[in-house]
C-alpha cells in the first residue's frame, strides 16, 4: 500500500523537559520533518523564522512560560572582528579549510568523541556510536556541507576541527561545530565562526545562522562576542543589544503560549 504524503508540512509539539539552558525552567520544541522536492525551500524558509534544522527535522522552541531562547545570526558585510578576534586569525593563520560533502570520517567521529568527552560529558550526545554520529552528519536532504579545518602536525596535516552547515539561500547555517579542546590556545570556536563569516563573503551571502543565544545563560555569551548580533523574537529580526530582560514566569504552568505566526513557501 502506497501512503501518500501530505501537501502542507504537519507540525508538532514536544512533551516537556529540562531546559537544558536556565534553571527551574521547562522546555518544549515546535517541530516539522524535512521530506520530498520541498525541503530544501522549506528549510530556507523556517531557518528565517528561528528554525534550526537536526537530521530531517526543523524545529524552534515553544515554550509556554519564557522566550529567552532565540535564534541568532551575523550580518555578514557588517561584521568586523574586535582586537581579541584579529589576534586568534593572526594566531591561527596556519590553519587550511576544506570544504567537503556531508560524509562522515573516522578522523571526524575520533575528534567528536575526544571533544564531547571533554567539552559535554553528561550531554544528550555523549552516548551516540560511529552508527548515530554518521546519520548525524549524512541524514540531510537539503544542501549542507562540512566545512574541515586542518593544521600541520609532525609534517602532516592533522583534522583539528570541523563544522556541519546548511547553505541556505540567504546565508550558512552552522548546524554543528567539533573541535579540538586541548588546542586551548587556538580558541577554534571562535576561530570558526569568524571564518565562516569570512566563507559567507566569499560566496556572497548575507548571513552566517549561529543557533540559539539565551540572555542570562553562560553556555550561550560567547555568541554576543559576534558584534551586530541578530536574533529572532516577536516574529522579527532585531539587534541582540535591543532585546528587553525578561523573567522566565515558573508561576503559571498553566500558560498558554501566544502562537507566533509561520510563513510557507509560496508553492508549499
Amino acid at each position: 500500500m502506497r501512503h501518500t504524503l501530505p501537501k502542507n508540512p504537519q507540525f508538532y509539539v514536544t512533551a516537556p523537559q529540562d531546559c537544558p539552558y536556565l534553571d527551574n525552567q521547562v522546555e518544549r520544541k515546535l517541530f516539522t520533518a524535512l521530506y520530498g522536492t520541498n525541503s530544501r525551500r522549506l528549510n530556507n524558509s523556517l531557518s528565517k523564522q528561528g528554525f534550526r534544522r537536526s537530521q530531517n527535522v526543523l524545529y524552534r522552541p515553544s515554550c509556554a512560560n519564557c522566550s529567552a531562547c532565540m535564534s541568532a545570526r551575523i550580518s555578514s558585510s557588517e561584521f568586523k572582528p574586535s582586537k581579541s578576534q584579529k589576534r586568534i586569525l593572526s594566531k591561527n593563520s596556519d590553519i587550511v579549510r576544506v570544504v567537503n560533502p556531508p560524509l562522515a570520517t573516522d578522523a571526524q567521529y575520533n575528534l567528536f568523541k575526544k571533544y564531547i568527552t571533554a567539552r559535554h560529558p553528561n550531554g544528550g550526545m555523549s552516548d551516540m556510536d560511529a552508527d548515530d554520529f554518521t546519520a548525524m552528519i549524512e541524514e540531510t536532504n537539503v544542501e549542507s556541507k562540512l566545512i574541515e579545518y586542518y593544521a600541520k602536525k609532525n609534517g602532516e596535516l592533522e583534522l583539528i576541527s570541523f563544522s556541519l552547515v546548511d547553505i541556505l539561500d540567504d546565508g550558512i547555517s552552522m548546524v554543528y561545530s567539533v573541535f579540538n579542546p586541548y588546542l586551548k590556545e587556538r580558541s577554534l570556536g571562535t576561530y570558526m565562526i569568524i571564518d565562516h563569516n569570512r566563507l559567507a563573503l566569499e560566496m556572497t551571502l548575507k548571513f552566517v545562522y549561529l543557533g540559539y543565544w539565551v540572555k542570562g545563560s553562560s553556555k550561550m555569551d560567547y555568541k554576543k562576542r559576534f558584534s551586530p548580533l541578530e536574533v529572532f523574537t516577536e516574529d522579527k529580526w532585531i539587534c541582540s543589544t535591543k532585546v528587553r530582560q525578561t523573567t522566565p514566569n515558573t508561576v503559571n504552568d498553566s500558560k498558554e503560549k501566544i502562537g507566533v505566526p509561520i510563513y510557507l513557501p509560496s508553492d508549499q
